[in-house]
């Protein structure tokens, strides 16, 4: 597609090693407990698992049978039985149970416990209260790191965001230090590390105590900077409706490790089909970061060009067709089949996301990025809540609203909580308190001056009128820290200006020219900047734990100038593929190469439904 692109961007470093280390490593825990085995695995590991040691390679080290923990009465017959799990208590106490049921009936089992990515000594002591300490084994196998493509790298910790964010348990502050750890350790040393955030600044410090405990590398370095930052420094952006195709396809069919799984409607056929989406699908990689108006644009394209391929068979001679079929055949019907796929999933995307209902919510976001028509934003929430469109969707935009107007007045807050509550049930009245808790849903201070002149302004004017002056005035008696980056930083580009989204200029076409994510706008300025010099006055509007910090000794001198433009940018709380989209423009633009590493790839529906109520 038609965007422009420095050639000089450097390669990134091979991630292949994370993986070969990881299967290593369990492979190596699998064989403490010799001879044939049952494996329970917990449902979250199943899919990285596989990514990391398909079920032949299980069998290869003496693992008879798979199982997914489900919490109920074990049926496996083996002596020994081996249990791969997150250190999460309920789990726990299941093994307990299975154990003591075996006790109880007189069954000698021999069992093993590998927690994942580590071992937490509330786990232990449960095993203790339960009596069966001394029967259990317990293992770690620091698996925090997962490759999903060339640049893009998950912990696979989708709790970490709920567990620090919103219960204040920071647990997995440590492991996220470990994990930069690792790779300061296999692709380091690092020249500079930037961050912004309460978390960031945590997991930076643990990251420089494992140094200094550890030896010193001397190794050529492959990655120069990096620049870590909580999710809560932007919830903005994971809010925002994803327009690129990759987060269409995440939204829609939801991407999990890299796989998704198409059904019929894509497939055109009876069954699914579970695809690995990465750079190695070469139609996936030419679309992946587009806006998705210009998709079919280019598949079109893309279809012409291969019927074409395949017409060169016609006048053939026996010679060139055994070379054709010999060297090009197969690649043109691997590439027709990946074609055929991405058609039908954009078909589906279409008849989704191209409805009436779905361009007024981005006009109405839109809006209120922009701080426009606030009134008008307000009534299509209510009507959307009001009509049960969709119970996320309702909560996705009065958090927006929330967070880009800076709190929503208490009348309008009041409203809209009593009609959510009445629309989707009264036991999201925790889901309320989750949502303003964690800092996505906030109200304003009532100002008794400001209510009194709205009042007198409500009987003079009619109700619409109302509503207009009333935002007017609510805007003079506070500073929205939304409005006030968006001026500083230039995140929302003039509406007034044409903005050609097949020939991109910034990064606001990830979201159709309306607003350039503040994660990467701030990634941006502070490696223009080398540092937060300048931008005092951002800092101050984020809550600050800003760092800017120098790796160590001769670090920046043994970093080659290749690797000092290869930057890692490691999100806390979650990433979307709208970021990772707007980064890889950044990098084709300014000559950088980012990876991005992240505790889970998340949006909008998984940030919200992590802070439901009805969890446990």
């Amino acid at each position: 597609m038609a965007q422009s692109a420095r050639t000089d961007c450097p390669e990134l470093p091979d991630f292949s090693l994370l993986k070969r280390l990881a299967r290593d490593q369990l492979i190596y825990l699998l064989e403490q407990l010799p001879g044939k085995k049952d494996l329970f695995i917990e449902a979250d590991l199943m899919s990285p698992l596989d990514r990391i040691a398909n079920v032949s390679t299980l069998k290869q080290h003496e693992v008879d049978k798979l199982y997914k923990v489900e919490h109920k009465p074990v049926v496996s017959t083996s002596d020994q039985l081996c249990f791969l799990i997150r250190p999460r208590i309920q789990t726990v106490k299941w093994i307990c149970d299975v154990a003591n049921a075996d006790k109880a009936v007189g069954r000698f089992r021999r069992y093993k416990i590998i927690f994942t990515p580590r071992k937490f000594y509330a786990c232990e002591a449960v095993l203790e209260e339960q009596g069966i300490f001394g029967e259990v084994t317990t293992d770690e196998w620091s698996f925090s790191l997962l490759p999903l493509d060339d640049d893009v790298i998950s912990m696979e910790l989708p709790e970490f965001f709920r567990d620090n964010f919103l219960a204040g348990d920071q647990r997995w502050v440590r492991t996220a230090g470990s994990a930069l750890h690792l790779l300061h350790s296999l692709y380091g040393p690092f020249s500079k590390l930037y961050g912004i955030g309460r978390c960031s600044k945590m997991a930076y410090e643990s990251w420089r105590e494992q140094v200094e405990e550890g030896e010193q590398t001397t190794r050529q370095a492959e990655i120069g900077k990096v620049f870590l930052i909580d999710r809560d420094v932007d919830f903005v952006t994971p809010l925002c409706s994803q327009v690129v195709y990759e987060g269409l396809v995440d939204d829609i069919f939801r991407i999990k490790c890299g796989c998704v799984e198409f059904g019929p409607d894509v497939t055109s056929s009876d069954k699914s089909l579970k695809v690995m989406l990465n750079s190695q699908d070469k139609v996936f990689s030419e679309i992946r970061n587009e806006h998705f108006s210009n998709v079919f644009g280019f598949l079109s394209q893309k279809a012409r060009n291969l019927q074409g391929a395949y017409d060169k068979r016609r006048g053939m001679d026996i010679k060139q067709m055994k070379t054709f079929v010999s060297e090009e055949l197969k690649g043109l019907k691997q590439e027709h089949r990946l074609l055929s796929m991405h058609i039908g999933a954009s078909e589906s995307i279409m008849k989704k996301k191209t409805k009436q209902d779905f361009q007024e919510l981005l006009k109405t976001e839109h809006s209120l990025l922009e701080g426009f028509e606030i009134r008008e934003s307000i009534s299509f929430l209510e009507e959307h809540i009001s009509r049960q469109v969709s119970m996320m969707e309702s909560l996705r935009l009065l958090c927006l609203l929330s967070i880009t107007e800076n709190g929503l007045l208490p009348k309008d807050y009041r409203s809209l909580k009593a009609q959510y509550l009445q629309s989707y049930g009264a036991d999201h009245l925790l889901t309320f308190s989750n949502l303003r808790q964690a800092g996505l849903l906030a109200e304003q201070p009532a100002g008794e001056a400001l209510s009194a002149m709205e009042s007198k302004v409500g009987k003079l004017v009619n109700d619409k009128a109302a509503g207009k002056l009333s935002d007017a005035f609510s805007s003079l008696g506070r500073k929205s820290n939304f409005r006030a980056l968006s001026r500083k930083l230039n995140l929302v580009p003039k509406s007034d200006e044409e903005y050609d989204l097949r020939v991109p200029r910034d990064m606001a076409y990830i979201f159709s020219g309306a607003y350039v994510p503040l994660s990467c706008r701030l990634v941006e300025q502070v490696l223009e900047r080398d540092g937060w010099s300048g931008m005092e006055e951002v800092t101050r509007l984020l809550n600050g734990h800003e760092f800017a910090v120098t790796g160590g000794s001769g670090a920046e001198a043994r970093t080659q100038s290749d690797a000092q433009r290869i930057v890692l940018v490691m999100f806390l709380g979650g990433c979307t593929f709208s970021e990772i989209s707007a980064l890889r423009f950044l990098g084709r633009e300014k000559g950088y190469k980012f990876i991005v590493v992240t505790t889970a790839i998340t949006n909008s529906s998984r940030l919200i439904e992590s802070l439901l109520g009805n969890q446990i």
